[in-house]
């Protein structure tokens, strides 16, 4: 924190000032930054194509410390959000992004700061403002009963209580059902998160356990540290009746699965493959960005869907298989450290985690990527809309972004060749490690890849498979 923000020497001009300034602090204001700088409010929003009032501006958050307790019989969620982060302007005011709950209390660098609600939006007004390139520390004590979110598309996320715990998955919005945040991807942090529930049931997140320790009475504390960025969208929480195991992978990557234990000998197997299927994907796109790896695989019934949540994905049991389990690993990569910039760019997500899958099975299986792609061309749902442009946020996971996406990988192969196309395979998430992304970068990365001969050819597949729509007519 930058000193000498109380601004100007004593006199009688300060005196008003103060005074002033007095008079705003009642009123709900804040006094201005050192040198007389007035800041202004940070967007409500980031203006993302298809959620513009998700995220904020003013600020960027480099880490998260969750603080949760969690009571199952009530449903009840009592938290504190210590989040640090970095003022991008002069700042007078700020949101954070929460879903329900009710906020008790919040403090800027220790002093009390109002607090407004709207709908989703917590706005902040420290007691002082906040000059840009100020690193200041956000805490923020809040509780309830967290109620999960309906997608447009009509899917479930969030906050979900189950008859013994909760989960928590947060793809696209849901994690602010369950801690304030700025909860766009564009803004990455490390996380710690503390997870305080019945000592009878396991309390898993993202990362490394680091520590789990008795509490008062029958209770345990479990902290799970994330130490590379992360989007908020791929923060995760299991409370439950978990059989767990541990090991390693890569060497020396902490591996932690769980599964529900009606489920472990179905899915022994396979949880046991998880080591080798990263080997395979290490030697495909390079070294594996994360210090831990493992999944989680739930009952059915809850989850309608896997989630490549970091570090840690989760399967219900009915997609829980050898495909699935690939996709969801290669979003370690795909998605996870390579982020993307916007909502709109999510077809780098799911096209290289589903082309992951064609490369499985060309490797494993003895079938082609070049068949695969032949099955998805052929398929009239994959040709409802460009890849890069949804028409609307219930699209954003239909299956353009995900079979017309890996299309598109496809055709970038045959253009330039395998040996370039695995240059590639690697060079992206080397290149965007821990960073977003957008699909000009990843068009323009090509395109440099590949050389100045392959230009044009380049061009026209961009514009007739990842921005055109109807179907050509060849595959």
């Amino acid at each position: 924190m930058e000193a000498g923000r109380t601004g100007r020497s004593p006199g009688a001009a300060a005196v008003t000032v103060a005074a002033l300034a007095a008079l705003a602090l009642l009123a709900g204001g804040c006094t201005p930054a050192a040198g007389g700088v007035r800041g202004t409010p940070g967007a409500s929003g980031v203006q993302d194509p298809y959620f513009p009032r998700l995220g904020n501006g003013g600020y960027d958050v480099t880490h998260y410390a969750l603080d949760l307790a969690f009571d199952p019989a009530a449903g009840r969620l009592d938290g504190t959000a210590r989040i640090t982060a970095r003022a991008t302007q002069d700042l007078s005011a700020f949101n954070l992004d929460l879903a329900g709950l009710t906020v008790a209390e919040a403090t800027v660098d220790g002093a009390p700061a109002s607090a407004n609600r709207a709908g989703d939006e917590l706005t902040l007004r420290p007691r002082d403002e906040l000059r840009r390139g100020d690193e200041f520390t956000v805490t923020v004590g809040y509780s309830g009963v967290p109620e999960p979110l309906t997608d447009p598309d009509g899917s479930t996320e969030g906050w979900m209580n189950t008859t013994d715990g909760a989960v928590a998955v947060g793809e696209p919005a849901g994690s602010m059902t369950w801690f304030p945040g700025n909860h766009h991807p564009s803004d990455k942090a490390s996380y710690e998160i503390a997870l305080t529930a019945p000592t009878r049931l396991s309390a898993l997140s993202n990362g490394v356990k680091v520590s789990a320790d008795p509490v008062s009475g029958d209770r345990t504390r479990t902290v799970w540290r994330q130490t590379e960025p992360m989007a908020s969208y791929l923060a995760t929480v299991m409370i439950g009746r978990y059989e767990t195991t541990t090991g390693t992978a890569l060497g020396d990557i902490s591996v932690v699965t769980a599964v529900d234990p009606s489920l472990s000998a179905a899915t022994a197997a396979l949880r046991a493959e998880l080591p080798a299927l990263l080997a395979d994907q290490r030697e495909r796109y390079g070294p594996y960005p994360f210090g831990a790896a493992g999944a989680v695989v739930t009952a059915d019934g809850l989850l309608g869907y896997a989630l490549e949540t970091q570090t840690r994905p989760v399967f219900p049991a009915s997609s829980f298989d050898r495909p699935t389990l690939v996709h969801e690993l290669a979003h370690q990569w795909f998605g996870n450290s390579v982020t993307p910039e916007s909502w709109q760019d999510i077809w780098l997500n799911e096209g290289f985690a589903t082309y992951a899958e064609w490369l499985y099975a060309e490797d494993h299986d003895g079938v082609p990527a070049r068949s695969s792609f032949e099955d998805a061309f052929a398929q009239d749902a994959n040709w409802a809309f460009p890849p890069a442009d949804p028409p609307a946020a219930e699209n954003l996971f239909g299956p353009p972004v995900y079979q017309r996406g890996a299309m598109v990988l496809h055709k970038v192969r045959e253009t330039v060749g395998d040996k370039v196309f695995d240059e590639i395979l690697q060079g992206w998430p080397t290149k965007y490690r821990h960073a977003n992304a957008s699909t000009e970068d990843f068009t323009a990365y090509v395109e440099s890849v590949a050389g100045e001969g392959l230009k044009e050819e380049l061009a026209g597949l961009w514009k007739v498979w990842l921005y055109g729509d109807g179907k050509p007519a060849e595959p």
